[in-house]
């Protein structure tokens, strides 16, 4: 029963979250409400130092406001240049445009969540089908040991 819910949970589980990546802005910035990330420039990293913390390398998060001069995110996650990052609960901080060098959207993966949710199913499949097959041992012998090697010698009076 388990194995059942669990196959169902990874069947419709993996579409419905699907696979997303961050693809580069071309042209006409991110629509307002859309999640996006930017990279910071060398002007950035020192504007934005001494609030956000040293050595930003991108900013993501959900494009709040825009416009000409700045863009208005709530945050979600601060990567670093050396690695590693930190997570934000979506505090509202104002990005000026000159701080940034590249603008990512994030956008929907059919493919990878094909490749992902195949390799998802096969896994499911191949342990279910183990389950049914099973070893082939069955279970062990309850009979008792043959006593026809016992070896009975009278006694001498």
């Amino acid at each position: 029963m388990r194995i059942h819910s669990l196959a169902r949970l990874v069947v419709f589980g993996i579409p419905l979250a699907g696979c997303y990546t961050l693809e580069p802005v071309r042209g006409i910035t991110p629509v307002v409400g859309s999640k996006v990330a930017f990279d910071v420039n060398d002007a950035g990293r020192v504007a934005l130092g001494g609030s956000m913390g040293p050595s930003i390398l991108q900013i993501e998060g959900r494009l709040l406001d825009r416009d000409s001069a700045k863009y208005v995110v709530a945050v979600s996650d601060v990567h670093f240049l050396q690695g590693g990052q930190e997570t934000w609960t979506g505090e509202k901080v104002s990005i000026s445009s000159q701080y940034v060098s590249s603008i990512y959207e994030r956008r929907f993966s059919a493919t990878r969540t094909v490749v992902v949710g195949a390799i998802a199913v096969g896994a499911i499949a191949a342990i279910v089908g183990r389950s049914i097959i099973g070893s082939g041992e069955g279970e062990p012998s309850k009979m008792p040991p043959d006593t026809g090697l016992t070896v009975r010698r009278p006694r001498r009076p």
